[in-house]
């Protein structure tokens, strides 16, 4: 009886997902090689990542992310009395990843190499006050730092972009989706909220909160402009997280680009029930589960974070991927000719039900 991660082909064992190169006359386009090719590097480096998981925080809290690629095109943007830090990575559609609260673009170091593999321009920025970037003396306010990615879009000449959020980033995205729509191609929102409703109450010690907290107090001292300054930082950081946003179902409904409400299943900050309303009350929203993680997903589990997020990137740009109704890795390796692997063990669908253990279609 064969085991579920692998496929039988001519007596040979395939391991799931491993890319098939077809040999039949014409296949060898240029492009179809070099998309073959990105895709078995992506499921190579995916599985060494799968392998090593830091579901603890252990890793990140001694190394942080892993580190960003060398870029020449980085620099700053002014914008209402600030400083932006950007970086942009690749060329192709542009995506632009928002960090969460406290932290920096440095963050999203393990999803970098995956968006540019992709064919993705890649774009950090370093939320005002976080990071390299500055701020004035005015409150933090997320409406704020939706007007800095407009700066910075308009710096580069992005008339367009997909948006990926991590909790407060992922507020900033929807605020940016709700008031300047025609510039928003999607907005991935993971793990954050938009009205105080969507909090949990945090009644006892976490260590990989404070492992993560140790993390960020480390690289405010390395990059910031006021390094000594961090226990202010986080007083009036936490007050516009306690305060901000505040946003009815009514505004909700209006938005009108495609929404990916992305939810961990150990998620320690955030209400699942907050999340299953956001996905039924915007009107382009779908939910997205990911199972065995909590709020640091991206750095925990990386590999199985790019999937989903690759995923709703192929369908905000139009290419006819669908995030959580389908089977996400065999939409991605029908692209390439790759084998069609089954269900994903780490995904939930949008009807709540977990999948089973991987399968094959047939």
């Amino acid at each position: 009886m064969r085991r579920a991660d692998e496929r039988k082909n001519d007596n040979v064992r395939i391991p799931v997902g491993f890319p098939k190169f077809q040999l039949a006359q014409g296949s060898f386009s240029r492009e179809k090689i070099q998309q073959t090719m990105a895709r078995f590097t992506e499921w190579f480096e995916g599985l060494n990542q799968m392998e090593s998981y830091d579901d603890d925080l252990s890793r990140f809290e001694a190394d942080g992310a892993a580190l960003l690629p060398v870029t020449n095109d980085q620099g700053y943007v002014e914008s209402d009395g600030a400083r932006i830090w950007y970086a942009t990575y690749g060329s192709g559609s542009p995506v632009i990843l928002l960090h969460g609260g406290l932290g920096h673009g440095g963050n999203w170091g393990y999803q970098i190499p995956a968006l540019v593999r992709s064919g993705y321009r890649a774009v950090l920025i370093d939320s005002r006050g976080h990071g390299r970037s500055t701020r004035d003396a005015r409150p933090f306010m997320y409406e704020m730092m939706a007007f800095d990615v407009s700066a910075v879009m308009d710096a580069l000449q992005l008339e367009k972009a997909a948006l990926i959020g991590w909790s407060d980033g992922a507020t900033i995205a929807l605020i940016l989706a709700m008031k300047a729509p025609a510039r928003v191609a999607g907005v991935y929102f993971f793990a954050c909220k938009m009205d105080p409703s969507g909090v949990k109450q945090i009644m006892e010690p976490n260590p990989i909160l404070d492992r993560c907290l140790g993390r960020h107090a480390k690289d405010y001292a390395q990059l910031s402009a006021t390094p000594d300054q961090f226990k202010a930082f986080v007083k009036a950081v936490s007050l516009m997280m306690r305060t901000q946003p505040n946003y009815s179902a009514h505004d909700l409904a209006q938005i009108n680009v495609p929404v990916a409400i992305v939810h961990s299943e150990h998620d320690e900050f955030i209400r699942r029930e907050h999340a299953e309303n956001l996905a039924r009350t915007i009107p382009n929203a779908e939910l997205v589960n990911l199972l065995g993680v909590s709020h640091f997903a991206p750095v925990q589990r990386p590999a199985q974070f790019n999937v989903a997020m690759l995923a709703f990137l192929g369908k905000a740009f139009g290419e006819g991927r669908d995030v959580g109704r389908h089977n996400v890795l065999a939409e991605m390796a029908s692209e390439v000719g790759l084998p069609q692997a089954g269900s994903l063990a780490f995904l939930e669908s949008d009807t709540g039900k977990k999948r089973e253990e991987p399968d094959y279609q047939r």
